[in-house]
């Protein structure tokens, strides 16, 4: 029997997807994967109104980060299903960039434009390290507790920022903080949109933080006059504000060191951890247990970072919404394709993302928090010289309000406290090196 041309095309299609992303090999099919690719694109979408929002808040033009958001998302997710054949999103994540915007851009007083400079050289040592295989030494050296503090740390800085941008938490002299007016429609707003992400997310409803963001801003459109209804659809905003405005010389000097390093360890840890947690789950480990083109896949993300400071989107990281997409059945790159493929066309949403308002976006700066500070579950509290240094690492980002800082002062106290109970043994070359120079670092150019 002839085959009609729809048919042979077909076949050529299958013929080429298969040889692209080995499908057969990895017990798929090319629905499932698009399947995958749309689950996990659902699940994690919510940052094309997130990122902008935090990010216009330091200075930076909110229509043009978002094309600038959408546009190195869909770059960084196809390019990491085409050279590493992973089913991982990738986008700008949203730790780093509220330190970007709330601690580099509006606590420490530096332009936005050096900001996004120390994430460039971030993302190039990043990409520096993978490429060496120096990444393996410095993840094996380093104490789980210190990546569990940081982690827990940095959602509690998210937690901090979303808390005090719905008015839920202010400032007040005599205690540093207190209880806003949560009888106010933002505060109210945004716990609202906590509590309907977590409710949704507990029954295991895909896009649990995207729909709570649309409902609280239907609500928004309806109740609060300073939001209004431009519309759904249209052609993307220009990228022209910060397309190519990063300072890349200007900030290589002493009291940028710390922010550059945080953009990069923090960036190498959570990718590391959440690539190791997907790949589990995806089986993507050989036989001897080695995560299969683990480096191609590290080497996508350092690349996707330093080519997103030149968009004018910070650190893009990949992202753990991914394992929702690998629950449903992806197990290829061409998964990371779709996702990439669907943030091109979200290009379109512009104006539905500029009527997000900020308390709309806090529950999801909120939901990610609780998850971040989950890690405090595998702490070993019994032994001190563990955990001191988690708690350390975890109270001083949100309380210095840097995540460098809380980085610096964690990788300090860690070989002190070991030193001090006579446990010196556990401190390995890498730690007692990172300590010394953080150390140094504060003696010399202060915080």
């Amino acid at each position: 029997m002839l085959l009609s041309k729809g048919a042979t095309a077909a076949i050529g299609n299958d013929s080429l997807l298969e040889k692209l992303f080995k499908l057969k090999e990895h017990d798929t099919t090319v629905k499932t994967e698009v399947i995958a690719g749309f689950t996990t694109f659902v699940t994690m979408c919510y940052v094309v109104f997130v990122i902008p929002g935090m990010l216009a808040a330091a200075g930076m033009d909110q229509g043009a980060v978002f094309v600038a958001t959408c546009l190195i998302s869909a770059i960084s997710c196809i390019a990491m299903g085409l050279y590493a054949n992973w089913p991982v999103g990738l986008a700008p994540g949203m730790g780093l960039n509220a330190y970007f915007a709330f601690a580099v851009v509006l606590g420490m007083g530096h332009s936005w434009q050096d900001a996004m400079g120390a994430v460039f050289w971030g993302g190039i040592g990043f990409m520096i390290l993978s490429l060496l295989k120096v990444r393996e030494w410095i993840i094996n050296s380093i104490p789980n507790s210190l990546r569990i503090g940081i982690t827990c740390g940095i959602g509690m800085f998210l937690a901090l920022i979303g808390l005090k941008g719905s008015g839920i938490v202010v400032a007040n002299q005599g205690t540093l903080v207190s209880l806003g007016d949560i009888t106010t429609f933002s505060p109210i707003m945004a716990s609202l949109s906590l509590f309907l992400i977590l409710g949704l997310a507990q029954r295991r409803i895909q896009g649990a933080v995207l729909i709570a963001i649309i409902a609280i801003s239907v609500l928004a459109v309806t109740f609060d006059p300073s939001v209004k209804f431009t519309g759904l659809v249209s052609m993307p905003p220009s990228m022209a504000p910060v397309l190519g405005q990063l300072n890349i010389m200007g900030v290589l000097k002493p009291d940028m060191i710390g922010v550059i390093v945080a953009f990069m360890f923090v960036n190498l840890f959570d990718t590391t951890g959440t690539l190791i947690a997907v790949g589990d789950k995806a089986n993507l480990a050989d036989k001897d247990g080695k995560m299969k083109n683990m480096s191609q896949a590290m080497i996508t993300d350092g690349t996707a970072s330093w080519i997103g400071a030149i968009f004018g989107a910070p650190t893009v990281t990949s992202y753990v919404e991914s394992a929702s997409g690998v629950a449903a059945g992806g197990r290829t790159g061409l998964t990371a394709v779709v996702i990439g493929l669907l943030f091109l066309l979200t290009l379109f949403l512009s104006p539905l993302a500029g009527m997000v308002p900020g308390y709309a976006t806090a529950g999801a700066l909120l939901y990610v928090a609780v998850l971040m500070m989950g890690s405090m579950a595998r702490v070993d509290w019994d032994d001190l010289t563990e955990a001191g240094p988690v708690a350390i690492t975890a109270l001083m980002m949100p309380l210095s309000f840097s995540i460098s800082n809380g980085i610096a002062l964690g990788f300090i106290s860690y070989p002190v406290i070991k030193i001090l109970s006579g446990r010196y043994k556990e401190c390995s070359l890498s730690i007692l090196i990172l300590a010394t120079i953080f150390a140094l670092k504060f003696v010399l150019f202060g915080v």
